[in-house]
């Protein structure tokens, strides 16, 4: 039974997105991998191809398209094929830096960094994360401090998502220690100001193709002109923001559960042993049963956020919810399907290998678990108490 969540038009989207990956993904994407970096070209492919900048107007140069489910068919067939790498980067730049800046940015802004962002010709970075400060924002020691009309930027930033090709950096800093939680300013740093530095590629466990690196701000002289939003708003932006950044987490983990089943599932009807298919083994059936009814059920929840998310209704609770779930969801799925692979789960020709490395961060990025059950907690306990 077809699910009435898309449409005829979300249906025709993904026959052209299958396309793409065919054409222009999968046949390249063991050679990123294995160089820690997803090729340059692939990027202006997405915009010609309108994958990139969805929700971008189309006097900027995107399709003017704010329907989240269109980006959920993109994270479905870039799972499909593992390549998560692509998918993560994509998230930064499309679910992340373009949405605050169509928010918050002025006019002037909007004709000068959305086209290019829209055409895959300019990619985005968000700089939170620090070496001593992850999930509490308001530990962090990056600065600036003004200068005139300018600003003058200093500090470091570590984890960051495309960081080591982005040429434009939304950078989270502290501009008045006094003010608390209104003391933080959202800054664009874009390559080439002097200061700015990129540290080492960093090497991680997984998502091996999606460069993730280290920034230093050494005196970087940010011109008025690169201030996102209200100075001082910084925080509260990042807050507003937050539930949009976690469902796109929560759609890559239950895009990449469902392909490791897929996958599991084939697999185990393929291969034979004690006289017939694995999968008519009662054990493996009854897995099977297992993960279908978890994911069918959390596509159900995911899918609601999404249309929330469409009608701008979706809570930062409902957000974490969907997050936390999905991801440690996500962890079971895959480990189980490695499992019913075998032997073969084990080697790196088969994709649920390196969907279990990739999976890994997900309970970790945007919020840990932790962090979104201590969310959900205290909302509980607020309702309680009133």
């Amino acid at each position: 039974m077809r699910s009435s969540f898309y449409d005829d038009e979300h249906d025709a989207f993904r026959e052209s997105v299958r396309e793409f990956t065919a054409r222009h993904i999968a046949p390249h994407y063991a050679q990123w991998e294995e160089a820690g970096m997803i090729g340059d070209e692939l990027y202006p492919l997405m915009g010609e191809a309108g994958l990139i900048g969805i929700a971008v107007p189309e006097e900027h140069g995107g399709m003017g398209v704010d329907d989240y489910r269109f980006r959920m068919v993109i994270s479905e067939e870039f799972a499909r094929i593992g390549a998560a790498s692509v998918n993560a980067t994509l998230g930064v730049h499309d679910d992340i830096v373009l949405p605050y800046l169509m928010d918050l940015g002025t006019p002037e802004q909007l004709e000068r960094w959305l086209p290019p962002m829209a055409a895959g010709t300019s990619i985005g970075a968000i700089g939170m994360t620090e070496p001593g400060a992850g999930s509490d924002l308001q530990g962090i020691h990056s600065n600036a401090v003004r200068d005139g009309d300018d600003w003058i930027l200093n500090g470091s930033k570590t984890f960051i998502t495309n960081g080591f090709h982005a040429d434009k950096v939304l950078v989270f800093a502290r501009t008045d220690p006094a003010a608390g939680s209104r003391g933080f300013t959202l800054f664009l740093v874009e390559d080439g100001m002097a200061g700015f530095e990129r540290g080492r590629k960093l090497k991680k466990l997984g998502l091996h193709a999606q460069d993730t690196a280290e920034l230093f701000f050494k005196d970087v002289r940010i011109p008025a002109a690169n201030v996102v939003g209200e100075p001082g708003q910084g925080l509260v932006y990042l807050m507003q923001r937050l539930p949009r950044e976690r469902l796109s987490i929560a759609c890559g983990a239950l895009s990449s559960a469902e392909a490791a089943y897929d996958w599991g599932r084939e697999y185990v009807f393929q291969r034979q042993a004690f006289g017939g298919a694995v999968g008519d083994l009662p054990t493996v059936r009854f897995t099977l049963a297992e993960l279908e009814t978890e994911l069918d059920v959390t596509r159900a929840y995911v899918e609601r956020c999404i249309l929330a998310l469409n009608e701008q209704h979706l809570t930062t609770v409902d957000a974490s919810k969907a997050k936390w779930w999905a991801t440690e969801l996500e962890q079971r799925v895959i480990t189980r399907s490695l499992q019913l692979h075998g032997g073969y789960g084990f080697m790196d020709e088969f994709p649920i290998s390196r969907a279990f490395r990739d999976s890994r961060v997900q309970t970790i990025y945007g919020g840990t678990t932790e962090i979104m059950k201590e969310i959900i907690a205290r909302d509980i306990a607020k309702r309680s108490k009133a």
